[in-house]
């Protein structure tokens, strides 16, 4: 596991952006595609707002989502909405490129559409994400794999998540896992705490279940 420590939000989001250029410039140089999962909550706006501006060939870029709430892609609860707002509307892409987890079906219908989705554009073969980007809730939880979840240690692709506050998709922990990066974003002193506090609590905590090979942690000192 790699840690990334710096003292500002500002200089944290020009170090993620830096290494983002080079891990594009990598998949440009050998005619490839770079698949980017992006994460929703607060915790990433600023963050969005700064890739939007950056000068890249966006074409060659898919994006994707950990998880997202069951509610319209219109409201202002949804993980959609907020990457499209911040970051998406602002930069050259082909709707082609956008694999957003629709929510206008059946809950478990929606799932299973994604599942399938993500299933094709890996031709079938093993899910290996190149970027996944992960915020990080206050009691752990990372996408919608919450803490002593059942869905904690399962394997699928994605799969309906039925809570008090919001019915949610989430991908699982393996496919999180089998990504070549795994980008944890703690853009705040408050958020580094709880993640070394979390650390104590063992494997209960969904963070803490994190593949150490493939983890960079971007974190305030």
């Amino acid at each position: 596991m790699k840690i990334i420590n710096k003292k500002s939000e500002k200089s944290l989001i020009d170090q993620f952006i830096k290494d983002f250029k080079k891990e594009y410039l990598i998949k440009k140089k050998q005619k490839q595609r770079l698949s980017f999962v992006l994460t929703g909550g607060k915790s990433p706006i600023k963050l969005y707002r700064k890739l939007a501006q950056i000068n890249i060939d966006w074409s060659i870029i898919d994006l994707f989502w950990g998880d997202e709430r069951y509610v319209s892609h219109q409201s202002m609860n949804s993980n959609y909405k907020l990457a499209f707002d911040k970051f998406i509307k602002k930069i050259k892409i082909n709707k082609k490129n956008i694999f957003s987890i629709k929510t206008n079906k059946s809950i478990s219908k929606c799932s299973t559409d994604y599942s399938k989705k993500i299933k094709k554009y890996f031709k079938y073969k093993k899910i290996n994400f190149d970027y996944f980007l992960l915020g990080m809730g206050e009691d752990g939880h990372i996408a919608s794999i919450f803490p002593d979840s059942e869905n904690l240690h399962k394997i699928f692709i994605a799969k309906p998540v039925i809570r008090k506050d919001f019915e949610r998709i989430t991908l699982s922990l393996n496919v999180i896992n089998n990504s070549k990066k795994i980008l944890l974003w703690l853009n705040n002193k408050k958020k580094s705490k709880i993640f070394f506090k979390m650390k104590k609590k063992g494997k209960k905590i969904p963070v803490n279940n994190l593949n150490n090979k493939n983890t960079i942690i971007y974190k305030i000192n």
